[in-house]
């Protein structure tokens, strides 16, 4: 569930101060949050937006601000957009603002009016989310002059209007913030649509790159050869190739009078797309539309994996968001159909967020016997096999995750073709060890968790190791689930580039797996180790490359084509979150993302499958 942003009232207070201290405004009582009557000459929107994304006028009553209704929302921050008709000469001055009410505004569409009110900057989601803000017209006192009127024509978004590079780097006086620095739309996309904020634009027919959600919203692209995904999407590949063609689209019009459209990733938004340019908390700039365009659905479908041959072994990564015994049989019965059919009942299949026996309910219940059943029940219903699993319980509330829930890493394992060895003695807290034995490494404890009382793993799940044998070959696997990336800021933030302060406990996280798979290799320099899980980081961010370090492993999506390196799809960017990391011994191998999720509307978790198949 999406939090609920901060006070208006907080945000543009907070906004006011840090630009005040910053400079950017000027310290004159003019310039105070509750302001006084600006100067007698008329003050037009581009006045009030500027060439920054602060405005000069911030914290500013002004008066009669005259300018053309081009859209009205009635639902969530309720207010209308305004557009000036007579723009002045100066690209980076947007001649649109939005007008917060707060209640269902009385204007429509086509009325000309004249607003006065104070000119506030908001931030969605609050100051310390690190986006930029919006800058309106609050507490508005609207007169209607005239109704009817021609809206202004729309600005086109194309791939031709959009500047390939994302965003300037931030200003290091201003701890890389780029509020204060001049607006320069014809180089930065960031800067681009910050020019056209609150104006009315448009675009043609588009591709869809992330699907529709229960947020009634929808992502596509204005640039169609922007690293497109195999599959329609369009990949984040590096932190500089944020895909600056990416747009946010949502409709004006409330559900009940017109429903959003079900889309896919690879389908296209058809005609035309034309509405105000907003700017809010999940995902930055959003083409609110007026019009909307009419979807074409491209047919997109689930993929299949190759069976693994009888002498190969195949291990599977799967996060089942937050799985319990509560949710619909039919969420069930989805999974374990996806497990049989689309991954083609993996030898092996390493589990994330199997939640216990009574899910959310917070009453010190840790147990997940129950959870396990009815998944591996609904396996065998689907045509799978008799998966056994192994699993620690976690200690109540200690691993993260749904308050109450206790998440944990599961081993899924088909005993018709793989062994689990049982060493006793793991629990919650007991950290498994690598011992050799007749020349060979083994664990002390499996399953067992790595290294549980590191610092890193507090209040996040540990990592699972279990000891298989496949065809007489010793087979280390290690289940993850390392620390979310909640608490970054996002690809719209004013920093540039923006903070990702979760990184830190990802990499401790990755330096910890990374030094037990080195005791496992010191033991037995062949041994066949598989490091896999929702790492929730890239293939190319420094949590990888810390699980790589010393050639221990190998991230394993290296080896599919960059168009098809993906497992989840973000605002507009299709990127790897949940990986598959092999060590040295493991050299041939045939490695498939399975996109089943992350595409779709319709999705039984929000990440897609991975699976390995390799002769050990």
């Amino acid at each position: 569930m999406r939090p609920s942003p901060l006070p208006r009232t907080a945000a543009v207070s907070a906004v006011v101060a840090a630009a005040l201290a910053a400079g950017l405004l000027a310290a004159s009582p003019s310039a105070s949050a509750s302001g006084s009557e600006t100067a007698a000459e008329a003050i037009r929107v581009h006045d009030i937006q500027g060439s920054t994304r602060i405005s000069p006028l911030a914290g500013r009553q002004v008066t009669a601000v005259p300018g053309v209704v081009t859209g009205v929302r009635t639902y969530g921050s309720k207010g209308f957009w305004i557009q000036d008709t007579q723009p002045d000469a100066d690209p980076a001055t947007s001649e649109g603002l939005f007008v917060y009410t707060g209640s269902t505004p009385t204007v429509a569409v086509g009325d000309a009016v004249t607003v006065s009110g104070t000119v506030t900057e908001y931030v969605p989601g609050g100051t310390s989310s690190g986006n930029q803000s919006l800058t309106q017209i609050s507490k508005p006192t609207v007169t209607v002059v005239s109704s009817g009127n021609p809206l202004p024509a729309p600005t086109t978004l194309s791939a031709h209007s959009v500047p390939s590079v994302y965003a300037p780097e931030g200003d290091p006086a201003a701890g890389g913030s780029i509020n204060g620095l001049p607006l320069r739309p014809g180089s930065y996309a960031l800067d681009y649509f910050e020019s056209l904020e609150g104006t009315n634009v448009r675009i043609g027919s588009s591709r869809v790159v992330t699907a529709s959600n229960e947020h009634a919203e929808l992502w596509v692209t204005v640039k169609p050869h922007e690293n497109p995904s195999a599959r329609g999407g369009a990949v984040y590949g590096s932190y500089t190739s944020q895909n600056t063609g990416r747009l946010k689209i949502q409709s004006l019009a409330p559900l009940a009078q017109q429903p959003f459209p079900k889309a896919n990733v690879g389908d296209w938004l058809t005609g035309t797309t034309e509405g105000p340019l907003d700017f809010n908390q999940y995902g930055g700039y959003t083409l609110t539309a007026r019009t909307l365009g009419t979807l074409a659905d491209r047919g997109l479908e689930r993929e299949v994996t190759e069976r693994q041959h009888r002498s190969e072994l195949a291990v599977a990564t799967y996060n089942v968001e937050n799985l319990d015994p509560g949710d619909p049989q039919e969420k069930f019965d989805a999974l374990a159909k996806a497990v049989v059919e689309n991954l083609a009942s993996p030898d092996i299949l390493a589990l994330e967020e199997i939640q216990d026996n009574n899910g959310p309910k917070n009453d010190g219940t840790v147990a997940a016997d129950q959870t396990l059943k009815k998944f591996t029940d609904a396996i065998v219903s689907a045509g799978g096999p008799a998966y056994e699993w192994r699993t620690i319980d976690p200690a109540n509330n200690k691993d993260g995750g749904q308050p109450g829930g206790n998440i944990r890493q599961v081993f899924l394992f088909n005993p018709e073709r793989v062994s689990f060895t049982d060493r006793a003695g793991g629990d919650a807290a007991t950290a498994t060890g690598v011992v050799r034995e007749k020349g060979r490494a083994a664990l002390t404890h499996s399953p067992g968790r790595i290294d549980p009382a590191n610092p890193a793993w507090d209040n996040s799940r540990k990592p699972l190791a279990g000891e298989f044998t496949f065809r007489g070959r010793t087979v280390f696997v290690i289940a993850n689930h390392f620390g979310s990336k909640g608490g970054d800021e996002s690809l719209v933030s004013h920093h540039q580039p923006p903070n990702r302060s979760s990184e830190t406990k990802r990499l401790q996280q990755a330096q910890s797996v990374n030094a037990f798979v080195k005791d496992i290799l010191k033991a037995q320099r062949t041994a066949d180790v598989v490091v896999l899980g929702d790492i929730n980081d890239f293939e190319f961010s420094a949590t990888t490359k810390a699980l790589t370090d010393g050639g221990a492993l190998y991230p394993a999506v290296m080896s599919l084509p960059r168009s098809e390196r993906y497992s989840y799809v973000f605002q507009g960017n299709s990127q790897v979150l949940d990986q598959i990391l092999t060590s040295p011994s493991i050299r041939h191998f045939a490695y498939d993302s399975v996109h089943i999720n992350a595409e779709f509307a319709e999705q039984n978790s929000d990440h897609d499958p991975q699976v390995l198949r390799f002769r050990p």
